[in-house]
């Protein structure tokens, strides 16, 4: 097994593409959200209203940013990790600790926001919040990882499905631990600061700036992906999800290059739900359930585990049918046939059916990687070529 392995020209030039095509559709889409979309007649505006509305858009770029992390788990170092909503919700919590009036008995304000200067509690830049919940969210995933990291294959999956059901029940129940509250219990936090740029203030209604800043969040957790996916460590995850002993065997740390996937991958849940909060204006516990972690999944497995450009498309893909996609479809066929089916109801009974039919045809998903689709299909090759031969 060889570590070193250089990106040849058609990698290059494949990266180049994609990079161009995503800033040329996020400059256009912001273009059409901020100055076009409420100047067209009420007709096509609803069409939009209805299938593709600001906020869906907004909130399918958190997914992103979400499933690129998750990515760096599943797909770069071959972890199963079926509790990744636990740092979506600490990155949320992080987010309505520092910007907003929870800890109201103190007072601190670090570049926050200039409409929260007056309030109590502790208030700091949206920026500042960014790096502070991801930078928690990295230490909890090594806590997390470090006891649970030495189990392989299914064991490790129950592991952190165990650890994604406990953290939401923490906070669901937080109200009162030990007399202290961390977390307002199921009232949640709300509201929490507005982010601010130079000369302007974001509030929860501004979607066509949010989404610029959430486009750049995107691109660089796709930076770092790519980045990371090159150097020693990329190639000592991909060593170590292709075959942990052999990578062993080579002089690779296995636990501390399983952690540094863990903590990178939870650092980007940790952005993720920052931007959310401040997406919704507000953190609120019953929003981080076990499905969520499985959407995740859903959507690095649909896309191509370890493309990080696949991953984008599966995530943005399986965002909008899920938020907005299948209502709207479900009230087109309701509205045109007279009929009342809840739509929206079998989400899980779609992605479930598409996800069988992806592993049964189509391994490595979407948009595959190409060094996984060459491991997926070589015992197909080893197999076809077994039965030419007689």
């Amino acid at each position: 097994m060889r570590l070193t392995r250089s990106k040849t020209p058609k990698q290059g030039a494949s990266h180049k593409k994609w990079t161009i095509g995503f800033s040329i559709t996020a400059i256009l889409i912001w273009f059409f959200y901020a100055f076009v979309m409420y100047n067209l007649p009420e007709g096509p505006q609803t069409i939009f209203q209805n299938w593709l509305p600001p906020t869906t858009v907004n909130e399918a770029m958190v997914w992103v940013i979400c499933a690129l992390g998750l990515n760096i788990v599943v797909g770069y170092a071959g972890l199963l990790d079926l509790g990744f909503v636990a740092f979506w919700a600490i990155g949320g919590y992080s987010a309505g600790w520092f910007m907003s009036t929870f800890f109201r008995q103190v007072n601190i304000h670090i570049f926050s926001a200039s409409d929260a200067a007056d309030q109590p509690g502790i208030h700091v830049s949206f920026w500042g919040v960014l790096i502070l919940g991801g930078i928690i969210c990295a230490v909890f995933g090594i806590i997390i990882g470090a006891p649970t990291l030495r189990l392989k294959s299914d064991y490790l999956a129950l592991v952190t499905l165990g650890f994604g059901e406990i953290i939401p029940q923490v906070f669901t129940n937080g109200e009162n631990i030990g007399g202290f509250n961390i977390s307002n219990g199921t009232k949640g936090i709300s509201p929490i600061d507005n982010v601010e740029l130079p000369g302007k203030i974001l509030g929860p209604f501004d979607f066509s700036w949010k989404f610029a800043i959430f486009v750049f969040l995107t691109a660089v957790m796709v930076y770092v992906s790519l980045r990371l996916r090159k150097g020693r460590l990329g190639r000592a995850w991909l060593a170590i999800r292709e075959d942990e002993l052999a990578a062993s065997m080579m002089g690779v740390a296995l636990m501390p290059t399983k952690l540094a996937a863990y903590a990178v991958g939870a650092f980007s849940g940790g952005v993720g739900g920052v931007a959310f909060a401040t997406h919704v204006n507000g953190i609120f516990a019953d929003r981080f359930n076990f499905s969520i972690s499985i959407i995740l999944l859903a959507m690095v497995v649909l896309g191509g585990m370890g493309n990080v450009w696949g991953v984008m498309v599966g995530a943005l893909l399986i965002a909008w049918i899920n938020s907005t996609g299948l209502p709207a479809f479900g009230d087109l066929v309701n509205n045109t046939f007279g009929t009342t089916i809840n739509f929206p109801s079998y989400n899980f009974l779609l992605f479930g059916g598409v996800l069988i039919l992806m592993m049964l045809y189509k391994r490595e998903g979407m948009i595959p990687e190409s060094r996984l689709k060459a491991i997926l299909h070589e015992s197909d090759d080893e197999t076809a070529n077994l039965g030419g031969t007689h």
